[in-house]
């Protein structure tokens, strides 16, 4: 039976994911997430080849996620990817919208 309410709990999360990137992607910092998304990983490893920058970059898509269900502008966007460090500006400059101001 908990077999059952952990797949549950899995598909219910799994839902929860789905809906944020939803919203994050029909929100006005969409085309950010898109092209962060469509980072290959190959892209990520040519920006970072530590293989423990790649949760860098997960916390990045996270970011964009979380400013878009916080309704921030780009402006705070820009700084919170500033305080992330450096492999987050450097995997943020392979997003047009975000290059040249990171």
């Amino acid at each position: 039976m908990s077999g059952e309410m952990d797949l549950d709990q899995i598909f219910a999360e799994m839902d929860a994911a789905a809906n944020r990137a939803e919203r994050t992607l029909d929100g006005r910092l969409g085309s950010i997430y898109r092209e962060l998304r469509g980072l290959s990983p190959e892209q990520i490893n040519d920006i970072t080849p530590d293989t423990r920058d790649q949760k860098e970059y997960e916390r990045l898509i996270a970011l964009v996620q979380q400013a878009t269900d916080q309704n921030m502008d780009q402006a705070q966007l820009v700084d919170r990817i500033r305080e992330m460090g450096g492999v987050a500006q450097k995997i943020a400059r392979r997003v047009s919208s975000l290059a040249s101001l990171v």
